[in-house]
């Protein structure tokens, strides 16, 4: 797998395991209480100190440079998907039930808008980031293939112009990345514009 479409995986895999998981602790007290304390023991781990697990669990020099990265991306999805739906005014809620609305549809509705304009805006260049520093990093530790790789195996044997070259191109691909993400949450984002202002929180 190429690094940039490695990047995408793991921070699609990261969001589909972290988004509900950091909704349901957004909306529930109760399940907020039992999830977050092992979240945030966990997330303070840097991936780094991951990597000798990852390679005792997974087989291969692929897959354990994959689930780091996207453990990364799960940690930073959840906590901001949580930050998301406790930041909505919690008046919408009780509207939306005298609406007429189930709790499953009151959840998705209202936790929908949230979640979309903190995670986007906040979240998402974080995930896509902590991402790709996974990715490297780890690639330089334990890996056989990448950037990562290629930036250790230059400095081993003394190839500098190589190991430069794929600096700058970790942090070429990284600005594309993160203009891509900004792209797309002001394209996303346009009601939020229009209901709030320019900059409107």
């Amino acid at each position: 797998m190429g690094q940039l479409p490695a990047n995408l995986y793991c921070v699609r895999s990261g969001n589909r395991a972290g988004c509900p998981i950091g909704a349901f602790m957004g909306w529930s007290k109760k399940f907020k209480d039992y999830t977050f304390p092992v979240l945030e023991t966990l997330r303070p781990i840097p991936i780094l100190a991951w990597v000798p697990l990852a390679i005792v669990m997974f087989a291969g020099f692929e897959t354990p440079i994959i689930f780091l990265a996207t453990l990364a991306s799960f940690f930073v999805t959840a906590l901001n998907t949580m930050l998301g739906v406790q930041s909505i005014d919690e008046s919408y809620f009780p509207s939306c039930r005298m609406s007429g609305f189930q709790t499953t549809a009151c959840f998705y509705s209202c936790s929908r808008a949230g979640v979309t304009a903190f995670y986007f805006y906040r979240g998402f260049q974080i995930s896509v980031g902590v991402a790709w520093f996974s990715l490297v990093a780890a690639g330089m530790i334990s890996g056989d293939f990448g950037l990562g790789y290629m930036i250790m195996d230059s400095y081993m044997v003394n190839k500098y112009t190589t190991m430069v070259m794929a600096m700058l191109t970790l942090g070429f691909v990284g600005w594309i990345t993160s203009a891509m993400v900004r792209a797309a949450g002001s394209r996303m984002m346009r009601w939020r514009e229009r209901t709030l202002g320019p900059g409107g929180a």
